[in-house]
């Protein structure tokens, strides 16, 4: 088998793409969408055995991948990375940076530390990301970058501190939008609703029992989206279909970042997932809530 995308065969056929977070859950997926579309993919991640997997997965499926350990919070390290991937590939077309993470807290409860580390780890290391690919490559030759932010724009409750930087690459997406395109780039943005993905995981206790198992009931359309479904918009915007977007922000949530309290949601039919990834699977949170309803 092989990834089904919606996307031509040849779509991108020998560009260059570097996708942050590749070793796992939407970075993954996007990682192995863009191969089996011809690209040369560049995953990057701080765990080499999740970079290593992901990467003979992708060269048994015939795609073309390469991989980069780096700790995006840490400015020469992306230096760095970016400059290997030009001296190695000879240029540089797109830039996804989906890598990401944060920890469940109130905002009483959120240390200093806390805070700065989720806003270093999903603001700062975007925009470290962003200037080096423009400065080392894109300032001269365009390109496209696609960042990553989420359903942010009611509040995050439960994670302020994930919703104050992704709101701030939110902004960073507009305003480098404005600056770069006399360079030909474009850059954009994808706001994940919530995905069944394998970074679902990594929550635990109240949080993961609880919350997690009951999201698709508070989405209009009444389900969980796919990480095929978000890497079909990254895709979009990297494309050539794309070439007169730019700074745009698309929520991809299934509604649920709209309407109010006040407006009870109905059951809802006739709303089919799409999952053109051959080798996704569901975390073990969602296991365990379809385990309990059968034996319920």
């Amino acid at each position: 088998m092989s990834y089904h995308s919606i996307f031509r065969p040849d779509a991108f056929q020998d560009k260059v793409i570097i996708i942050t977070g590749g070793g796992s859950g939407i970075g993954r997926c996007t990682a192995h969408e863009l191969a089996s579309l011809g690209a040369q993919v560049i995953i990057t991640g701080r765990k080499i055995e999740k970079l290593e997997n992901v990467s003979k997965e992708i060269i048994e499926d015939g795609g073309k991948v390469h991989f980069i350990v780096c700790d995006n919070r840490e400015e020469q390290q992306v230096k760095d990375m970016i400059a290997e991937v030009i001296e190695k590939f000879g240029k540089l077309d797109g830039l996804v940076n989906n890598a990401g993470g944060q920890f469940p807290s109130n905002l009483e409860s959120i240390s200093a530390n806390g805070f700065d580390a989720v806003v270093r780890n999903n603001l700062h290391s975007t925009f470290y990301l962003m200037r080096e690919a423009y400065n080392q490559w894109m300032e001269k030759y365009g390109g496209s970058i696609v960042n990553m932010a989420a359903d942010m724009w009611g509040g995050m409750p439960g994670m302020g501190h994930s919703g104050a930087a992704r709101s701030g690459v939110d902004n960073l997406t507009k305003t480098a939008a404005v600056e770069w395109g006399r360079s030909g780039v474009r850059v954009n943005c994808v706001a994940p609703g919530w995905i069944i993905s394998s970074g679902m995981d990594n929550y635990s206790g109240d949080f993961a029992k609880f919350i997690i198992p009951s999201l698709a009931g508070n989405v209009p359309l009444k389900r969980m989206g796919t990480e095929s479904e978000i890497s079909s918009a990254i895709c979009y915007f990297l494309s050539d279909a794309a070439g007169f977007v730019s700074g745009v922000t698309l929520r991809v949530d299934g509604a649920a970042s709209q309407g109010t309290r006040m407006y009870p949601l109905a059951d809802a039919t006739n709303s089919e997932s799409f999952n053109g990834f051959h080798r996704a699977f569901i975390p073990d949170v969602l296991k365990k809530k379809e385990q309990q309803e059968v034996t319920e």
